[in-house]
């Protein structure tokens, strides 16, 4: 049983790794250091029931260790999870680079870290997150077989998961306002990096009011400029007078100070973890009847978009497996609704079910 924990309980100045790892009930955990290249990355695999652990690796400039092993372990976790909702015959994994990802990379810090990916033999395959592109995944598969989203193939796989919030965005706005239409709606997308942009390039093109921050401001100033979007400050966006709130940076902006300042009816972004403690803040938005649709059911396009590599199938199998996020997000809100219990945990309990179900009929006889 893959019990539910408040993101509280890691607290990795209390408690030793291991027992960090019985939290969420990782499976391996994998330190990685070359003082050669600079590499310091950590790969964690949660879950490997339903098959190889599947997810991208992220690089970026933590405050510390401890703040990159508690990212990597929750999204892990979360991996495992939109592997099993979305029908996957995945595991869940992940991994992080500590390192600024736009001075410090090069061809041999990422061939080093596919050395690591490769010493696990195939039960960790990496990909793109954040700070990762495909030219850096291609440096990775010079050292490992074990590596998707490489350019020519399935490549970046932003646009699927882009789609896949789109989607799944319409089918909140169906259910919040009877219509899945998000003409005139107004939506703040906070983080305009690869995955943000395609968002805002569609609700552009639907017709949709469109708000965006981001950190890096030459960016920012593209985006708005070429799809009209109105750019706001990093805090300013969560005053905004707005519908939808589409979270798409980093993690656990849904918290406290935020939740008293949403004025919003649906939170549905490509970030992973939104939720900074998933009891309080899953039944927070409950309370002040917002819908959530969880991060990790509505951004499962990437996810989607690098098992159709793993398996060679055609791209536009990814764009239609995408779609049937719309129908995912409509059965957790509905059924959220009807038994009266947070999006978050009905979607966990669908997940859950399936990896309970799959674990069945690999027991030995």
């Amino acid at each position: 049983m893959f019990e539910v924990k408040d993101s509280k309980d890691l607290n990795l100045n209390e408690n030793p790794v291991i027992a960090q790892m019985g939290i969420y009930d990782h499976e391996q955990l994998l330190f990685c250091n070359d003082n050669a290249t600079g590499l310091k990355a950590i790969i964690a695999v949660h879950n490997t029931v339903l098959g190889p652990a599947l997810g991208g690796t992220r690089m970026w400039m933590y405050n510390n260790e401890m703040e990159a092993l508690t990212d990597v372990l929750r999204l892990s976790r979360g991996m495992t999870y939109k592997n099993a909702i979305s029908g996957l015959n995945l595991g869940g994994g992940k991994a992080v680079i500590i390192g600024d990802s736009r001075t410090m990379k090069s061809e041999a810090l990422f061939r080093r870290f596919g050395k690591f990916v490769n010493s696990l033999a195939g039960k960790y395959i990496t990909a793109e997150d954040v700070g990762i592109s495909p030219v850096d995944m291609s440096w990775v598969n010079m050292e490992t077989d074990h590596v998707v989203g490489l350019p020519g193939k399935s490549g970046d796989p932003s646009p699927v998961t882009a789609h896949g919030v789109y989607v799944g965005m319409k089918a909140c706005a169906k259910a919040r306002f009877g219509s899945d239409s998000l003409n005139g709606k107004k939506i703040a997308v906070q983080g305009v990096g690869h995955v943000g942009e395609y968002l805002v390039k569609s609700l552009a093109k639907e017709g949709a009011q469109i708000f965006i921050t981001d950190i890096h401001q030459d960016t920012l100033q593209r985006v708005s400029t070429e799809y009209g979007a109105t750019v706001v400050g990093l805090d300013e966006i969560y005053d905004i007078d707005m519908d939808i709130y589409a979270p798409c940076a980093l993690g656990a902006t849904v918290n406290d100070d935020t939740l008293s300042r949403l004025k919003c009816s649906i939170i549905a972004g490509a970030a992973n973890n939104q939720l900074a403690n998933e009891k309080v803040h899953g039944q927070a938005v409950v309370d002040k009847g917002i819908i959530y649709a969880p991060d990790f059911a509505l951004n499962a396009g990437g996810v989607i978009n690098c098992y159709s590599e793993v398996k060679s199938l055609q791209p536009a199998w990814s764009m239609n497996k995408a779609e049937e996020i719309y129908t995912t997000i409509s059965n957790i809100v509905e059924r959220s609704a009807s038994e009266k219990i947070p999006t978050y945990q009905i979607a966990n309990k669908m997940a859950e079910e399936r990896i309970q179900s799959v674990g069945k009929i690999k027991l030995p006889m």
